[in-house]
């Protein structure tokens, strides 16, 4: 795969069905922002790219997997030194094709390991060598209330459950709220604000 750069690669996972979301402009920001600091970039759109969110029996074993995309993604995944993620807070959770790929990309052999080999219930050993991973989010909820009422669990998701495990130490992330009600305005800003993030985290 030929993907490669002197200040090294940015991979972005963007998981939205409409291909005029916000979501997809915040993943076509977070590239550009990338490509001008002198990146090599590759952007997974999950849903242009007809990706199957679904585990098979043999990837639930831990046995590998055949399926192409899920191949390619794993090495993009692997050798990405940025990775961003964007998507909408679902339910407090990702949706689920952004699941689907958490679950059959994030595998075991290729984004974590076992000292002993296999699980045995001990402690693993990440795998993934990026150097930050920026989550951007979408939100129709205010801030106060998330956390007040729910918690925001996909801070601990994102952060805790899946990057740190794999390796990955620094985990920034940023919601984009109130997204049903905001304007051209808003979103201008807000696109703006992705740049000064993707900058002041991923600069060389």
């Amino acid at each position: 795969m030929e993907l490669t750069s002197a200040n090294g690669i940015g991979l972005i996972v963007v998981s939205h069905p409409d291909s005029a979301s916000f979501s997809l402009a915040i993943a076509r920001q977070a590239e550009s922002t990338l490509k001008m600091l002198g990146y090599a970039t590759h952007l997974c759109d999950l849903y242009a790219d007809g990706f199957n969110p679904l585990l098979t029996k043999d990837e639930v074993r831990g046995m590998g997997t055949v399926d192409p995309t899920t191949l390619r993604y794993r090495e993009l995944l692997s050798l990405a030194d940025v990775l961003v993620v964007v998507h909408p807070n679902c339910w407090g959770s990702p949706p689920a094709m952004m699941k689907g790929w958490m679950d059959r990309v994030f595998a075991e052999g290729s984004a974590y390991a076992f000292e002993k080999g296999s699980d045995q219930g001990d402690v693993p050993r990440g795998l993934l060598t990026a150097r930050v991973a920026l989550i951007f989010n979408t939100s129709n909820t205010d801030e106060e209330r998330e956390r007040a009422e729910f918690g925001d669990p996909l801070e601990r998701i994102w952060r805790d459950c899946l990057l740190r495990y794999c390796g990955v130490k620094t985990v920034v992330r940023h919601v984009f709220r109130v997204v049903a009600t905001s304007s051209i305005t808003d979103r201008r800003r807000w696109l703006d604000e992705v740049t000064s993030i993707v900058r002041e985290t991923s600069g060389c």
